[in-house]
């Protein structure tokens, strides 16, 4: 049984920076943020292979934010920068066998970890 723990949400301001981690019991997984907003539907935010040697983003926070990993600490990071109002959600951890933009293909979630940001 995979583990997923985020951590580092919070309440910041407009045009402010985050940096969510999530921390994996185990590795090689491909990994992925998906966020939720109140009333909406979860939607992709990034993922990344296994190795790190791709990474793809949703539009709306493509050149904004950036994903990464560190395999020796069974981590993945989601840095957030020029954080927007419609940037406010729950953001979630997931792990699956491959990166995807679609969230059925992780079988592994997160919590999840809740971002306000402040107009």
């Amino acid at each position: 049984q995979v583990q997923l723990v985020e951590s580092g949400g919070g309440l910041v301001q407009a045009g402010g920076s985050l940096r969510l981690s999530c921390a994996a019991s185990v590795g090689t997984y491909a990994m992925g943020w998906f966020r939720q907003a109140a009333g909406k539907e979860r939607e992709f935010v990034a993922t990344i292979d296994w190795n790190g040697d791709t990474t793809l983003y949703g539009e709306s926070v493509k050149g904004r934010f950036t994903i990464s990993r560190d395999n020796a600490e069974n981590a993945v990071y989601l840095q957030m920068n020029s954080l927007k109002p419609e940037d406010t959600a729950v953001y979630y951890c997931a792990g699956g066998a491959f990166s995807s933009r679609e969230k059925n293909r992780y079988g592994y979630w997160g919590q999840g970890t809740q971002v306000t940001v402040s107009s």
